[in-house]
């Protein structure tokens, strides 16, 4: 399918603004001020909001829990940014966790994980950790059902969350599932979409390699930093996984699903059509990702009020 014609529009004005050697200060208020233009005007729903703190490995760490007002305790998802591991936080991800707390009717627990250069990875791994292990303590006073707790998130984020669901189960403990929206699974690779879509699409190869270079030493092409290396796919939590056709990284999720699928995973990927990496978080300037993303919320909700499997 051809690109859809919004963010065919899109593209065109990040490109006329584009300019060489942008900083990254300027790349995070440059987010922040895209998330302020993409949300303008979206409903706030019925949604509570509640800031937090929790102890996290390297001090203090922020949360974000959104609640549907008035809801029984259920399903809850602890939902990792994405930005590269160097940029986002929760305000530039706030208009997608209120839409996935609103559509799927369920708890979203944001977390402002560390970013690098400040600090390296595994400081962002570190934090998305801790965070998991302590909503699951939690989760009683949060309002969520323990036994249907998963972790998820989008880009960078996603990769965190396939990570987390992998190290949780080495030490025991399976979440209920995983969502992964345009996940950045091994960013070592070199696929044919990274080599399609290496520029013009909104994350281009330039970008990938520069927020490489900030992760730090240990950002090295195996398991914890990049999740697809993985050889033991074995017993993870069912997943949904979401890429769009135009994105550099769209091969990370499809091979990740394919080999989840012959692990005896269960997983459902669904490749959208026309759209673009983050193309989830421009619900104003692409009519179709708003509606895009209250599916994807509505069919995770589904997958963690399913009934348990018998044996």
């Amino acid at each position: 399918m051809a690109l859809d014609p919004h963010v065919s529009r899109f593209l065109d004005m990040m490109a006329l603004g584009a300019s060489g050697g942008i900083d990254l200060a300027a790349r995070r208020a440059g987010l922040r001020g895209l998330a302020r233009l993409a949300a303008a005007g979206a409903p706030a729903g019925g949604i509570s909001v509640r800031d937090l703190t929790m102890p996290g490995p390297g001090g203090a760490l922020a949360l974000r829990l959104y609640a549907p007002e008035g809801a029984a305790p259920g399903p809850g998802l602890v939902f990792l940014h994405g930005g590269g591991l160097v940029t986002g936080d929760l305000d530039t991800h706030d208009a997608m966790c209120r839409t996935l707390a609103e559509s799927g009717a369920m708890r979203v627990v944001a977390v402002a994980y560390r970013l690098a250069p400040e600090h390296p990875f595994p400081a962002p791994l570190d934090d998305a950790l801790a965070a998991t292990r302590w909503v699951a303590a939690q989760a009683d006073d949060l309002g969520i059902d323990p036994v249907r707790l998963a972790v998820g998130g989008e880009s960078a984020g996603a990769g965190l969350a396939a990570r987390v669901c992998q190290e949780m189960r080495e030490a025991g403990r399976t979440l209920a599932a995983q969502l992964l929206i345009c996940p950045v699974l091994d960013v070592h690779g070199a696929g044919a979409s990274r080599r399609d879509f290496a520029r013009g699409y909104f994350l281009d190869e330039a970008t990938i390699q520069t927020d490489l270079a900030a992760c730090g030493p240990e950002a090295r092409p195996e398991p914890r930093f990049c999740p697809l290396r993985e050889t033991d796919l074995a017993g993870l939590p069912p997943a949904r996984i979401h890429t769009a056709e135009y994105d550099p990284v769209r091969d990370d999720g499809e091979t990740y699903a394919a080999r989840l699928a012959q692990a005896g995973v269960p997983v459902v990927q669904a490749r959208h059509a026309g759209m673009i990496h983050f193309f989830y978080g421009l619900g104003r300037l692409v009519p179709r990702a708003r509606p895009i993303l209250s599916e994807i919320a509505r069919d995770f909700s589904e997958l963690l009020r399913a009934p348990a499997p018998t044996a």
